[in-house]
């Protein structure tokens, strides 16, 4: 793996990761998340900093992706990453009771979609 494609590879992925994070995050699913933290009692927190976590995870979460892609095909590396950046982090915030089930069935396919896009971009351009 040459060390230029490997950052090329995390910077698409993790830009990719970004833009489906954002759009789905505050244009499609905000007023579920809103409504969920009010019902709780909370403000929901989407000040800048909140934003800038995310961006740190979306940048790990395609460092990930692209460790496993140089291991797995690219349907084991959608479904290992899947589990690893989405599967896993619902799980303990719904223990938190901080998820919103409703989301889900919007969330789910499209939150495989986007591993899925971030696994085709490191296969593409590590196993070139």
């Amino acid at each position: 793996m040459k060390p230029t494609r490997a950052v090329i590879a995390v910077l698409l992925a993790s830009a990719w990761i970004s833009i489906n994070e954002f759009i789905r995050n505050t244009f499609v699913l905000h007023d579920a998340w809103v409504s969920h933290y009010q019902g709780m009692g909370q403000s929901f927190p989407e000040a800048p900093v909140n934003g800038a976590v995310w961006g740190l995870w979306s940048l790990e979460f395609a460092v990930v992706v692209l460790v496993i892609s140089t291991k797995f095909n690219l349907i084991q590396t959608t479904i290992i990453s899947w589990v690893i950046g989405f599967a896993l982090m619902w799980i303990v915030i719904g223990n938190l009771g901080v998820l919103p089930m409703a989301i889900l069935p919007v969330a789910v396919p499209w939150s495989v979609v986007e591993a899925f896009g971030a696994a085709y971009i490191c296969s593409r351009l590590i196993n070139k």
